[in-house]
């Protein structure tokens, strides 16, 4: 059995602070959480779904109201620029806004049934005990889009935090107790990536989890939904991307120059909707690569407490990944955006540095041309502020180049042209199309998620993830006072019903 790791998350900006430490879970302690969950999991669904809902707008005013004191706890553990940060806590504020209404709104329906005197009614139940597994680029907002529909539904919610955020956590799952969720129906693990893992699989093979969700890599994706395929569930995956961001001839250049930036650099690049390549018409290449090179040169980037683009990677484990990529830049590429590529340091300067580099885990962003299909930095997720710029000609190509990579989850298109906005989202794979906008920015009310390498199809936010969350079930109800057998006692025309076609003899010259 794995044993339990010791948990410490550190400021990325100033790696001397620590701003947890905690003793993690080991399996069996998973498991067991799991079963108190189950427990309690009951007790919370008796309670009404419009009393469910109502605690969850409790839950609502309580992070607004604690808005900028977590927005700041989320700068100071993960290094997320506290604007960004603040609206990440308000996406919270949106969710709990949302299902504070679909506590009135779980609707089933009633049917008609094909016989007399019997009614048939649908009814969405909660599916039991979700397990929640989040990673640390959206430590407050994501979890949200799991956690509150899943409690407006009736579940009991056991969360495992990205290591890389357990203040946060602990924060955030504070405020959902004293919102009114009863603390065995919400709890938090912390643990390891491989621990929680073993301690998942015991909890599903004991029969204490009733839903996965994972955010996170494509790699662990596969592991977890093969994990909850052998139980016969289905895993709610929200995985990675390589998103595109497609630019025609006539589009407002500025203004995808823009959303490239916003898109492939906010948060460091570390979304899994962070821009991946752009594909721009050969018309105007050039001059787009030389005004997003520009932009990014011009971009303050540093301390994230102050106005910057970003601030530092989350941790060294992300550090290391992202100087891996590095190596996928090839000679035949240009590199353009900033005096230098890797860490920050001051052997390795960014002119405009806000701050001092030496305290934090700083990279240079990085903008790549002439990427093409051939390259492996078409393929892999960098997740990090380094992204591809391509070329196209045909738009048959730029929608191939769009989704050519394997990835589905996010993808924008900048155009003039109303026709060619509508027929890019009609073949883009991708499971978001934005137009004239960034690769970036969920609301609460659409639906999240991407296909292929991105996803399994399964969607969060709106009412669309009440799916994941709830399971259907029916009910006939037959007040005839004897047994009617579907298919074999259904009357038809003619058969007491008055007449018709059924009586009447068989013309083979008979025509409608």
């Amino acid at each position: 059995m794995t044993a339990a790791a010791r948990l410490v998350s550190r400021n990325p900006a100033r790696l001397d602070e620590v701003v947890l430490e905690r003793d993690g879970t080991d399996p069996d302690g998973f498991v067991a959480v799991c079963r108190r969950a189950r427990e309690a999991q009951q007790g919370w669904a008796r309670v009404p779904a419009p009393a469910r809902g109502r605690v969850i707008a409790q839950v609502g005013r309580l992070v607004e109201a604690n808005k900028a004191a977590l927005a700041a706890l989320v700068t100071r553990e993960i290094g997320k620029p506290y604007a960004e940060a603040l609206g990440e806590v308000q996406e919270i504020v949106d969710t709990c806004d949302f299902f504070l209404g679909e506590g009135r709104r779980l609707y089933g329906q009633t049917v008609p049934s094909e016989m007399p005197d019997k009614q048939l009614f649908t009814f969405r139940v909660p599916v039991g005990v979700a397990a929640i597994v989040t990673a640390a680029n959206f430590p407050v907002a994501v979890p949200s889009w799991y956690v509150v529909p899943a409690l407006v539904c009736g579940n009991a919610v056991v969360w495992k935090p990205s290591e890389s955020a357990p203040a946060v956590a602990e924060a955030l799952a504070s405020l959902f107790w004293h919102g009114g969720v009863p603390r065995e129906v919400l709890q938090v693990v912390h643990a390891d990536g491989p621990t929680a893992f073993e301690g998942l699989s015991a909890a599903l093979e004991a029969g204490v989890v009733d839903k996965v969700g994972f955010t996170g890599s494509t790699t662990v994706g596969r592991r977890i939904g093969e994990l909850a395929g052998r139980h016969l569930q289905s895993a709610c995956l929200e995985l990675g991307g390589k998103n595109p961001l497609v630019v025609t001839a006539d589009a407002d250049l500025d203004l995808a120059v823009d959303g490239a930036l916003f898109s492939g650099f906010g948060t460091a690049g570390q979304r899994c909707t962070s821009l991946g390549t752009a594909f721009v018409h050969r018309s105007v290449y050039d001059e787009f690569v030389a005004r997003l090179g520009a932009a990014l040169a011009a971009a303050p980037v540093g301390e994230p407490t102050g106005d910057v683009l970003f601030g530092p990677l989350i941790n060294e484990n992300y550090l290391a990944a992202f100087e891996k990529h590095l190596d996928l830049v090839q000679p035949h590429h240009g590199v353009h955006g900033s005096t230098g590529t890797g860490r920050i340091t001051g052997d390795n300067p960014r002119e405009g540095f806000v701050g001092d580099p030496s305290t934090g885990l700083y990279v240079h962003p990085t903008v790549v041309s002439g990427v093409s299909a051939e390259d492996e930095l078409y393929r892999v997720e960098t997740f990090g502020p380094l992204i591809g710029v391509g070329v196209w000609d045909s738009f048959d190509e730029a929608v191939e180049l769009a989704n050519g990579h394997g990835y589905g989850l996010s993808a924008a298109i900048y155009t003039s042209d109303a026709a060619t906005a509508f027929r890019f989202r009609e073949r883009c794979s991708a499971g978001m199309v934005s137009v004239n906008n960034s690769t970036s920015g969920a609301e609460a009310h659409l639906p999240f998620g991407g296909n292929g390498l991105s996803g399994n199809g399964s969607r969060q936010s709106g009412i669309w993830v009440l799916d994941q969350f709830t399971r259907w079930q029916s009910m006939n109800w037959d007040y005839a006072g004897t047994l009617q057998k579907a298919q074999l006692d259904t009357p038809g025309i003619g058969q007491g019903l008055g007449g018709g076609f059924a009586d009447a003899a068989y013309d083979p010259g008979f025509r409608l």
